[in-house]
Order: structure tokens, then C-alpha cells, then sequence
């Protein structure tokens, strides 16, 4: 039993990793209808970015708690700013264009990072200094050691949930946002700036992608530039899986896929990502609209 639930801890972490991934591309494709291949690379690009910050503290002997901080608000800061720049000049010219023309241009935003990155890093593997800095220790409960790590990103996970679920439905922007998910043209008559809502959707999505890397950092340490690739499609499954367009649907279906590799990979690690796009293909036929999604007519 204690194994288990060690199993099911680490899984609730992996999982509370793909489902702040997935709030991003929810948070998009809720507002536009824009899958956002390039959101993974984002998070590499934030990994790389904390781990010369942390190089460079530690060498001048800043203290880890420091280090911590200064790479996670540098991380959302520029994330953000990365994907409110993406936005600009790659998709909103494309604004009125056909959905096959955006989602090209996605994916080549991705290889685009990818491989500016690996020209600019090579592909061998950085470690982030996780001892030095993220050294919380472990939390003993009964038979059960948790590291402190795991709690840490489930927590973090929780209040970005809450945050955001409190942010669309209670302010003035989480209603403009809303408005333009339903009907831009409408909203836009209503007085909305369309243009500056779509914005600020992948500002937040950004820094949320920002705060991912780090906890990303924290729990698997290495990086490599074409980390995004992978995560990127588990986090896509887990917001399909959820439900694509609900914050609630796209933690469940992050927290899902999370503890199911953990239990498979028990006996079965090769067939992780096997069983993750089965589920995938199971949750298409069954309920395309994901747990939590709703259904919605679109007239003709």
C-alpha cells in the first residue's frame, strides 16, 4: 500500500505538470479556436532560460530560495512576452484565414524554436542544479516519504486553477474573454477590444508556461530543446482528454494521464505512451468533447 500510494504521489505531480501545460493551450483554444502546437517549446525555451539564470546565481552564491525565485518570475515574465510576441506576428495576421493555415503555422513556430535552440545549445542534455536550489527535502507520512517537490506543484496547481476559474467568470476581462469565445464580431459591436483580449489570453497562457518550466526543471532536473514536442501532445491529450476549452476539464485530464503512466509504468514502462494515446483514441470515440465538454451545435 505505501508503494502504491508513493506511485499515485508521483503521479498526481506528473500529472499536476501536464495539466498546467494543458490550462494553456485551454485558455487559447477557448478564446480562438487555436491549437498552440508551440506551446511546449515555450516551456523549453523557460527551462533553458532558468537554467543559465540559476547557473549564474549560484556561481555569485546566491542562496537557492533566491535562485527559485528570481528564475520563476524571470520565466513567466518572459514567457509571456514570448507568446504575446508569437501572437503578433505570426497569428494575428492570420486572424481571418483558414483554421489549416494557423495550425501549420504553429507547428512551425515549434520546429522553429527547436531548432534555434539546438543551434544555439546543441541537443546534449542540461541539468538544472535542482540540490542547490529546490532542496525541500521529504514530508514522512506513516511508511510514506513525499518529497516536498510533489506537494509543492500540486499546490501551485491548485491556486493557478482557482485563480483563473475566478478571473474568467468574475472580472471585467474574464467576461471580455468569454464574450469573444462565444461570438469576437458580437463582442467587438458590445465595445470589446477583440484584438487586446486575444492578447492578454496568451500573456497569461504564457506566464502560466512560464511557471510550468520551472516546476518541469524541479521534478525531471534534465532538458534537452526538443522537450516541449512530448509534453506538448501529453498536455493536448490531457486537455482533449478533459474537456478542450475547461479549466476544470483540462487539471482532471492532466491529473488522469498523470497517475495512469505512473501505474502502468509499474511493470509496463515502455507502453507509457502507448496507453496515453489509446486513451486519447478511446475518449475521441466515445465522448469528443472530452469529460467535462460540452457539446455545442453550430449552425450551418
Amino acid at each position: 500500500m505505501a508503494q502504491f500510494i508513493q506511485y499515485l504521489m508521483n503521479g498526481l505531480s506528473t500529472g499536476a505538470i501536464y495539466a498546467l501545460v494543458a490550462l494553456g493551450y485551454t485558455m487559447v483554444y477557448g478564446i480562438i479556436k487555436l491549437i498552440n502546437f508551440a506551446h511546449g517549446d515555450f516551456i523549453m525555451v523557460g527551462c533553458y532560460l532558468a537554467w543559465l539564470l540559476a547557473d549564474f546565481m549560484l556561481l555569485g552564491g546566491c542562496p537557492g530560495w533566491t535562485v527559485v525565485l528570481a528564475c520563476t518570475l524571470m520565466c513567466m515574465v518572459s514567457i509571456a512576452l514570448l507568446a504575446a510576441f508569437t501572437e503578433k506576428i505570426a497569428y494575428k495576421p492570420l486572424r481571418n484565414s483558414k483554421k489549416i493555415t494557423v495550425l501549420i503555422t504553429a507547428i512551425a513556430i515549434e520546429l522553429i524554436l527547436q531548432n534555434l535552440w539546438t543551434k544555439i545549445f546543441n541537443s546534449t542534455i542540461k541539468t538544472f542544479p535542482v540540490e542547490q536550489t529546490f532542496n525541500l527535502g521529504n514530508i514522512t507520512i506513516g511508511e510514506v516519504s513525499i518529497p516536498s517537490i510533489i506537494l509543492l506543484t500540486i499546490g501551485l496547481l491548485a491556486i493557478c486553477t482557482i485563480g483563473l476559474t475566478i478571473f474568467v467568470k468574475k472580472t471585467k476581462l474574464g467576461k471580455a474573454m468569454q464574450a469573444v469565445s462565444e461570438n469576437p464580431n458580437a463582442a467587438s459591436l458590445m465595445g470589446i477590444n477583440v484584438n487586446s483580449t486575444i492578447s492578454l489570453t496568451f500573456i497569461i497562457g504564457g506566464a502560466i508556461a512560464g511557471l510550468s518550466s520551472i516546476l518541469y526543471c524541479a521534478y525531471y532536473q534534465a532538458m534537452t530543446p526538443t522537450l516541449g514536442g512530448m509534453l506538448g501532445i501529453k498536455a493536448f491529450v490531457a486537455a482533449v482528454l478533459g474537456g478542450i476549452g475547461s479549466i476544470p476539464g483540462a487539471v482532471l485530464g492532466g491529473l488522469i494521464i498523470g497517475v495512469i503512466e505512473q501505474l502502468v509504468a509499474i511493470n509496463w514502462s515502455s507502453w507509457i505512451d502507448l496507453v496515453t494515446f489509446l486513451l486519447l483514441i478511446i475518449v475521441l470515440l466515445v465522448k469528443p468533447s472530452g469529460i467535462l465538454g460540452k457539446n455545442r451545435k453550430e449552425k450551418v
